[in-house]
């Protein structure tokens, strides 16, 4: 199983040793010249062309974390024994893990795959789903779901449509391709997000607590062997260049390090790799994405605290000019590398080629503590694998307090005018529910299969999807994604606990207990000490938040230079929440199906208007404080959703966020297409807010539920025995003879279903064409 190799001549340890002075691009590879000199230092000698390669994608922003480790070490110090009694793998691994009961576990990450994205949409959104499930797969699971967070920039932008049809189409293709449901994610439209799109991408898994498996490459003598696709020349250069840069005039460029992916490649890999697991056949496994080779077999000889003596002319290629350095650098997709016991390598051999999967032994582990490459008989790379897989270079960079912020916050929505006219308030409704980040998401949803593999027990357009993991017990896990970049562009350490806190109550909603937490940190330049500000905010606000709440994060992905020119994004911090449910029959979907049953509202609302959807919206307004937010009743409120579930009290619960009521109770009447029938008296007696605040506020620990009627008094009492604010609201509503269904909001206004399905649903297909009728 080998292929004829290029014989370019390679730049050998014993060449650099002898040309110190030679002159080597690196500042081309993305590497400073105090960086290039730390190299040096560390070898004793010049680096090869093969060991530049390997440093410089390596300690890129992107794969070393360079810029943001000093921040993120605190997601491992405030942990509480509480936040550890589930974690069977944190940070520091290709995915996070949880026990979830049973015996079971689940897998799951977000990261991000932006630059590529806005160059080519479609191979940059369909290589970023096939990246985060090779993530899952070299966990020991099997892939059970993806989900997806896209910021795009202005609908009515030209450019916009490129991005968004391509980035769509990438995702279903793969992910339909594979057989994964996507069962969630956000679409927002900022102009922010014009020049530098956000295309996150997530992925679960499932195992059992004994298939779990690491990246860690030990026992001298040991195989290591490459599979999966053969190695090309695209994605090369992928982290260190076009991830670790921003984006100068002049549009889309940099084609050559957007990877191609083929999904068919990666799902007979997921097959093949879940029989290696069966069969025990894999001492340790880690997947080739961001900086391929190099990254796979520094960090497994790193993680095993081992050496590695690897044969790079062995690794098969596509294209057989690539040079040694090309061949390290590239982001091929669909390929694994294995680390296989010598007794175990026939079996392991015969699986593969029952599943036609091309493989090449490259060489094996060494107990030297050096990683060790060679070209056709000579060294090329002689590097100790924890100075570039590890140790590479920390950065404190600077930190400056935003000029401009203080203005901005005392600009704030209270000074808007809020009116309390009948038809004022309905044409605001109705341009709330229309506009681009509140409308119908079904022109990309469809797109997509939400219920392949049979196991989906909530999707699109409910507030989180759920997923079955035991079809005997019922047992399964929730997952919500969520981040608010207004919010955070105003406070980033209030708007990542908004995310937070958002995430953790969609989970709640549907009778799942919020466990753990990923996330997707996406930012400006590094380099800008303001971006730095904000970075630093936020990660401490997601750090405080998880230990106030008593959930740990697992792992996610830093994002930086997410930026065109000067002007970089929104801070935007998705923060994804997994909760687990031990039945996922008593799941809780986020509309009413039955009239006649009574609307509660769960929690207490303030004016609070700062960037909310109504202040940008109806006003075009940025400026204020967001919303306050108090965890210790989002962890009381997420406690009554559940005991409620388990008493089968509630049938429908809808959280409150963008939009506030107004949007809830829209989507909660359009989620099934049961009428409503909603008073504000009480809300604005008891609050002591105006209809307008009432309607549109986005305070937070806010909930809209449904309760039978032979329920009810058991639902009050419950939320008087745990002493959170209740209000009833108003009723699911039947339609008399002769009557459509509509929302009515008593006094004010009736908007009819069939209106506000029309309003909600043409926003997207009248920018980008007809929705496809049915989920794929």
């Amino acid at each position: 199983m080998t292929t004829p190799a290029s014989t370019a001549v390679a730049d050998t340890v014993e060449n650099a040793t002898a040309t110190p002075e030679r002159e080597q691009p690196y500042a081309a590879l993305g590497l400073k010249p105090d960086e290039y000199d730390r190299i040096r230092e560390i070898l004793g000698r010049r680096p090869t062309s093969g060991e530049l390669a390997m440093y410089s994608v390596m300690w890129s922003e992107h794969c070393s974390y360079k810029s943001s480790k000093i921040y993120l070490r605190q997601f491992g110090e405030k942990v509480s024994d509480e936040m550890k009694t589930r974690l069977m793998v944190g940070m520091g691994q290709n995915a996070g893990v949880v026990d979830i009961g049973e015996g079971w576990a689940v897998t799951f990450k977000v990261e991000s795959h932006n630059h590529p994205s806005y160059i080519e949409p479609f191979q940059g959104a369909a290589t970023g789903v096939g990246g985060i499930v090779r993530d899952i797969i070299s966990m020991g699971a099997r892939p059970v779901a993806v989900m997806d967070q896209l910021r795009f920039g202005a609908i009515d932008n030209p450019d916009t449509a490129r991005v968004v049809h391509g980035v769509v189409s990438g995702i279903s293709f793969y992910g339909n391709c594979l057989g994964l449901p996507n069962i969630g994610g956000e679409t927002v439209f900022d102009a922010v997000y014009q020049g530098n799109p956000l295309v996150n991408a997530l992925a679960v898994g499932v195992l059992r607590h004994e298939d779990l498996k690491l990246a860690n490459a030990s026992g001298a003598g040991n195989q290591v062997v490459l599979f999966g696709a053969r190695t090309g020349g695209d994605g090369i250069g992928g982290a260190s260049i076009l991830a670790s840069d921003t984006f100068a005039a002049g549009g889309p460029t940099k084609r050559p390090a957007v990877q191609v992916g083929d999904p068919f490649a990666e799902k007979v890999l997921i097959e093949c790799c879940l029989e290696l697991y069966r069969d025990d056949l894999v001492e340790a496994i880690q997947d080739l994405g961001a900086a391929g080779i190099s990254c796979a077999t520094s960090e497994l000889a790193a993680n095993g605290g081992s050496g590695m003596r690897v044969d790079l002319e062995k690794v098969l290629l596509r294209d057989p000019s690539l040079t040694p350095e090309e061949i390290l650098m590239s982001e091929s997709q669909e390929r694994m590398m294995a680390i296989v016991a010598p007794g175990k390598l026939d079996a392991f051999l015969e699986v593969v080629r029952k599943w036609d999967v091309e493989t090449s032994v490259l060489g094996e582990v060494t107990g030297d503590g050096r990683l060790i490459i060679e070209w056709h008989g000579e060294v090329i790379v002689d590097v100790d694998p924890a100075t570039v897989a590890v140790d590479g270079p920390v950065y404190e960079r600077p930190v400056a307090y935003p000029v401009w912020i203080d203005a901005l916050r005392d600009d704030s929505a209270t000074a808007l005018s809020r009116s309390d006219d009948p038809d004022t308030l309905r044409r605001q409704f109705t341009q709330l529910l229309a506009s681009p980040n509140l409308a119908d998401t079904s022109w990309v949803t469809n797109q997509y299969d939400y219920y392949v593999m049979g196991n989906t027990a909530l999707s699109f357009p409910d507030d989180a999807g759920m997923i079955r993991v035991d079809e005997h017990s019922g047992l399964g896990f929730a997952i919500a994604t969520d981040c608010n970049g207004r919010f955070c562009q105003l406070d980033p350490y209030e708007g990542a606990k908004l995310a937070l806190a958002e995430a953790y109550r969609n989970v709640a909603v549907t009778g799942a207990e919020p466990t753990a937490v990923t996330d997707c940190l996406n930012f400006g330049s590094p380099e800008n000490p303001e971006v730095m500000w904000q970075f630093s905010q936020a990660v401490a606000g997601l750090a405080d938040g998880c230990l106030e709440l008593g959930i740990p994060v697992t792992g996610g992905n830093v994002s930086f230079y997410n930026q065109t020119g000067d002007q970089p994004i929104f801070p935007t911090p998705v923060v994804g929440v997994l909760g687990i449910i031990d039945d996922v029959a008593r799941r809780i979907p986020s509309g009413w199906q039955d009239p006649g049953e009574n609307i509660y509202l769960l929690g207490v609302t303030a004016t609070e208007l700062s960037g909310s959807a109504w202040a940008g919206t109806v006003h075009g307004h940025l400026g204020g404080r967001p919303p306050a937010v108090d965890l210790g009743n989002e962890k009381r409120l997420a406690g009554l959703l559940h005991a409620a579930s388990l008493q089968s009290l509630v049938s429908s619960a809808h959280d409150l966020s963008a939009g506030g009521l107004a949007q809830a109770l829209a989507e909660g009447v359009l989620r099934f297409g049961v009428g409503a029938r909603v008073w504000l008296r009480e809300i604005m007696e008891r609050d002591g807010v105006d209809a307008a605040s009432a309607l549109f506020s986005e305070s937070t620990g806010r909930v809209i539920v449904t309760v039978p009627r032979e329920d009810d008094v058991k639902f009050r009492g419950l939320c008087e025995g745990r002493g959170y604010p209740v209000l009833r609201i108003g009723v699911s509503d039947a339609p008399g003879e002769g009557d459509e269904p509509a929302l009515e909001i008593q006094d004010l206004f009736t908007v009819p279903l069939a209106e506000l399905r029309d309003l909600s649903r043409s926003t997207l297909p009248t920018a980008f064409g007809p929705t496809v009728s049915e989920p794929a």
